[in-house]
């Protein structure tokens, strides 16, 4: 059952990448993360087994569809970059962190000014270097807000990590302008007010 699901991915992926006309240089680096899934559960996983439901990543939230959807309405879906992005999402829920990283790094040889690129670094490294806002992730972020000041996504993934990493009082902070920088007519603005109203409920409880 693993394995026709496998290839029912590829199948659909391959589609999709014709549908939506993706740039055919872009078709290797798609590519390579499947054959990456592919391999990793190949080593790791049991192609016999039953399918059974998964368990969540209760400490990362890497695969939470309501963060996928914010993050595509922010930034987009259907650009070259996004490509990129796309092949790290699958490296990271195959469990390779570091490789997601590379992904998104060769994104950024060929589009250094991608704020949706910046952006991703700064969750990807966050998460490759143990759920911290390490140096690197910091500059990534900021890099991020340097290339689109006025963009609200920077801040707001900035602040998501610094909430998985438990500095609570340093999201509120970023969430706060990410909030102040979202248009008001965008689809997103009520969705990072909530986040923001949560973790002030938090920091209330906390007595901070």
């Amino acid at each position: 059952m693993g394995w026709l699901t496998l290839a029912l991915l590829a199948v659909a992926t391959g589609g999709a990448l014709v549908l939506l006309r993706v740039d055919r240089l872009l078709w290797s680096m798609v590519g390579a993360a499947l054959m990456l899934g592919a391999a990793g559960y190949a080593w790791q996983g049991s192609p016999g087994m039953r399918a059974s439901p998964a368990r969540p990543d209760a400490g990362l939230g890497i695969d939470d569809p309501a963060l996928f959807d914010l993050r595509e309405r922010m930034l987009g879906r259907f650009t070259a970059d996004a490509a990129y992005l796309t092949a790290a999402d699958a490296m990271n829920r195959a469990g390779d962190r570091r490789s997601a990283v590379r992904a998104i790094l060769g994104g950024l040889n060929r589009y250094p000014r991608s704020v949706m690129l910046w952006t991703g670094l700064g969750t990807a490294l966050a998460t490759h270097d143990g759920n911290v806002v390490s140096p690197p992730a910091l500059f990534a972020f900021r890099q991020a807000i340097r290339v689109a000041p006025a963009h609200p996504a920077p801040s707001f993934f900035l602040g998501l990590a610094y909430v998985r990493a438990g500095d609570f009082p340093a999201a509120r902070q970023a969430w706060a302008r990410a909030l102040a920088l979202s248009p008001q007519g965008a689809s997103y603005r009520r969705d990072i007010a909530m986040r923001l109203a949560l973790l002030d409920r938090l920091l209330a409880e906390q007595g901070g």
